[in-house]
């Protein structure tokens, strides 16, 4: 059967859902980033080694982070673009940056923890922090030279205002999936493969000895769990879904239209929001070696409700002078 054009996607769906996404990301982001820094630098000694990539891990965050309210705005009205073709670039940049910044030096701390608690004895005090800047640098050199073909492919149509893609524009989506494939095995499949293997190793080693520090076990257990979390709603859904858009947008340009088109748009826009909350989440990789986060937690919880006590009382007096005035 021939067509003219497959039936177009409903763009509506990205300006409801992905605004508030970004809000929440914006904020929860920032607020335990900042919590998560600052309890990096009280507990440096404490987190050992890994506390050099940790710190990476947030500074990508943070570099993201910032890019987030320019999105906001993109996406609040109807997905027009006003801030030009290079911002456009240095924003999808940065996600980029964040993401497979943040899947590199997680597949780093699986590494060391799990030299940490398989082969403790080969890495006693062989393993510097001059170790560890020198691959932070090396992981921001490979994560970058991935991104670097993605900067060369047009971000925006419309005349430079309309839209600032996440991949690119219908012209070239061919040999951008192509490219998404590759970068996808070489920047996401590759950590994941040696992070599994890590942690795959530690548990067999943790289920079957009992000499191991308790400290330590809880640790890597807390860490295992983050891992989990972050790559069951952030990363896997997103390579997934990011490639079969991708190739659904391929199709239909060859006039192969299906069915399942606009599940895997409306999938994708889904994903395209909670992959943001890496940014979020990350910082439980910093907290993840506190015994008493309950316990601060319910402390904050308690001087916000108090703050927000005061004001209410503030507020109400003036009311109350009034009414006896009257």
């Amino acid at each position: 059967m021939n067509f003219t054009s497959c039936p177009r996607v409903s763009f509506d769906f990205s300006g409801r859902f992905l605004p508030p996404v970004y809000i929440l990301v914006f904020i929860v982001g920032l607020v335990a980033n900042g919590w998560g820094l600052k309890s990096l630098l009280h507990n440096w000694k404490k987190l050992g080694n890994i506390n050099v990539f940790v710190l990476n891990l947030g500074l990508a965050d943070v570099l993201y982070l910032l890019t987030v309210p320019f999105l906001m705005v993109y996406y609040f009205m109807g997905s027009k673009w006003i801030f030009g073709d290079v911002f456009c670039k240095i924003t999808r940049f940065c996600f980029n940056l964040n993401l497979y910044g943040s899947i590199g030096f997680l597949t780093c701390i699986s590494v060391y923890r799990y030299l940490a608690i398989v082969h403790p004895m080969r890495v006693l005090g062989r393993i510097s922090v001059l170790h560890s800047v020198g691959i932070s640098v090396l992981v921001w050199l490979m994560v970058s030279i991935q991104i670097v073909p993605d900067m060369f492919f047009s971000k925006t149509s419309g005349n430079n205002t309309e839209r600032c893609h996440d991949t690119t524009g219908k012209i070239y989506v061919e040999d951008y999936l192509k490219y998404s494939l590759g970068w996808t095995l070489t920047g996401f499949c590759i950590p994941f493969l040696i992070a599994l293997g890590c942690y795959g190793h530690v548990i067999v080693v943790l289920c079957r000895t009992n000499t191991t520090d308790k400290v330590l076990k809880q640790r890597c257990l807390k860490l295992l769990f983050i891992l989990i979390l972050l790559y069951s709603v952030c990363y896997i859904p997103y390579h997934v879904l990011k490639n079969l858009n991708l190739w659904s947008r391929v199709l239909s340009k060859q006039r192969q239209c299906r069915k399942w088109f606009d599940a895997v748009y409306i999938a994708h826009r889904i994903i395209r929001g909670l992959v943001c909350l890496n940014s979020a989440l990350n910082p439980l990789v910093y907290l993840h070696g506190e015994e008493n986060i309950p316990a601060q937690l319910r402390q904050l919880l308690l001087r916000a409700r108090e703050t927000f006590s005061r004001l209410l009382n503030s507020s109400s007096v003036p009311v109350a002078q009034t009414a006896v005035e009257v």
